[in-house]
């Protein structure tokens, strides 16, 4: 189970109509979490490291994250986050 973490042009974020998807935001904290689906989300603000038994991996602000359905992750809110998000 692979965290991916993709660079989105401006045209990918409006064709995918990201901007549109409603927001999720967070304190500087630490919390356990499995994904039931899939999700896929635009970070606009932050800075957040998750780790899980398969890898650790750091994202920030313009990234764009895709967690496979059934990741168990420990997340890590370094910086507060603001993001869009959509559950597959």
């Amino acid at each position: 189970m692979k965290i991916e973490i993709i660079k989105l042009s401006e045209s990918k974020i409006a064709e995918k109509n990201i901007l549109q998807w409603p927001i999720w935001s967070c304190e500087i904290s630490e919390f356990d979490w499995e994904y039931s689906d899939q999700e896929t989300c635009l970070l606009l603000e932050g800075e957040v490291e998750v780790s899980s038994e398969f890898e650790t991996v750091r994202f920030s602000a313009g990234d764009f994250v895709v967690f496979p359905k059934g990741l168990k992750c420990r997340w890590k809110v370094m910086q507060p986050v603001r993001k869009h998000y959509s559950f597959n």
